[in-house]
């Protein structure tokens, strides 16, 4: 059980991972090697994480659906092309050993540097038309983000809203809509195999879940997408060093 210091500051992390989260991707970036430096062994950080996110989805999903941006039918088919690739991903997340979790954690990390820098998916643009012919893609790639989302989760909102924008050709706004209940609802299966596999920290996931909550209401009632370049400096920066520290370079 985390002491106040620790608590707030995770409940603070949570708060501001979730508004990058709901707006693109990349929260977990943070929630997950703090876990980690908190004491959690690997797994159980990446257990412990899912309560905040499923948390996080919940809350942005629910907004989200009051403000009437929500086409249930459209996220159920994409989100049950996502859960047996989450079963699995979770399944293989705990077979691994700590160490070589850290390791790929920490090349995912520099990955999602590489994402912060280069343009967003919806940057160029916002209207385009369907692209219905692509069903075939669309399988595979949420397939293939379900396990990935399921083993590791960190940077999958970067690669919903890629597979969303570039192959569904759906508006931004739309594109977040889906995102937060396809992850709400895969995160489910996922997290039922960390728990079932006693790879879960309730008290810490709770206090995550809490901040995480209010950021993602936050974040979701927000009109415009802010593009702040000193906020996504530092969190460059920062995402640097954590994931150096993860590959033990120092």
């Amino acid at each position: 059980m985390p002491d106040f210091f620790s608590g707030a500051l995770l409940f603070t992390v949570g708060f501001l991972s979730s508004i990058l989260n709901v707006f693109a991707g990349g929260g977990s970036s943070i929630t997950l090697p703090v876990l980690i430096f908190m004491g959690l062994d690997p797994v159980t950080a990446n257990g412990t994480n899912r309560i905040g996110i499923l948390a996080q989805c919940f809350f942005a999903s629910a907004t989200f659906h009051r403000e009437n941006r929500y086409n249930f039918r459209e996220s159920l088919t994409l989100t049950s092309f996502t859960l047996p690739g989450a079963v699995a991903g979770a399944l293989c997340s705990i077979s691994i050993g700590d160490v070589w979790f850290e390791r790929i954690l920490g090349v995912v990390m520099i990955g999602i540097v590489l994402t912060l820098v280069l343009p967003s998916p919806g940057s160029a643009g916002s209207q385009n038309a369907p692209a219905p012919r692509r069903r075939w893609l669309t399988f595979l790639s949420m397939t293939g983000i379900g396990f990935y989302g399921g083993f590791i989760q960190v940077g999958v909102g970067f690669l919903l809203m890629a597979a969303l924008y570039h192959i569904l050709r759906m508006p931004l706004v739309k594109v977040n809509m889906h995102k937060v209940f396809i992850v709400f609802f895969y995160t489910i299966p996922a997290l039922a195999v960390f728990l079932l596999t006693d790879h879960v920290e309730w008290k810490t996931g709770l206090i995550l879940a809490g901040g995480m909550s209010i950021g993602a209401w936050f974040a979701a009632r927000l009109a415009l997408r802010s593009d702040n370049r000193m906020v996504r400096i530092l969190l460059v920066v920062a995402i640097i060093v954590m994931a150096l520290k993860l590959l033990g370079v120092y």
